[in-house]
């Protein structure tokens, strides 16, 4: 699968996520665009938009996006509080559908 990983994630979290191609937002060049456009943006070359934004769902109509959304959900950003979540994720990330979200963690 092609992953972005979102800005709000540590880019240390790409080299967790083997086996998929995986990119981030600064990589890309994509830093600072809002959400509506980062998620058109990702639909063109990515499978699975990697985040931690708990609010993306309510401010974007997902049902639009050519893109699946995995949220991370944890007490902070830093990739040892995420580390234990990527198991998950990496199951996740094969059997979510474009503009669906899936929830991963607390």
């Amino acid at each position: 699968m092609r992953i972005l990983l979102d800005e709000s994630l540590p880019r240390e979290l790409a080299r967790e996520l083997t086996g998929h191609s995986v990119r981030t937002v600064v990589q890309m060049g994509w830093s600072g665009v809002k959400n509506g456009e980062l998620l058109r943006l990702a639909a063109s070359d990515f499978d699975v938009l990697l985040t931690a934004d708990q609010n993306l769902e309510h401010q974007q109509n997902l049902r639009r996006v050519d893109v699946g959304i995995v949220v991370l959900v944890a007490v902070n950003n830093r990739i040892e509080t995420l580390r234990p979540l990527v198991s998950t994720v990496l199951a996740q990330v094969v059997t979510i559908r474009p503009g669906e979200l899936v929830r991963v963690g607390a």
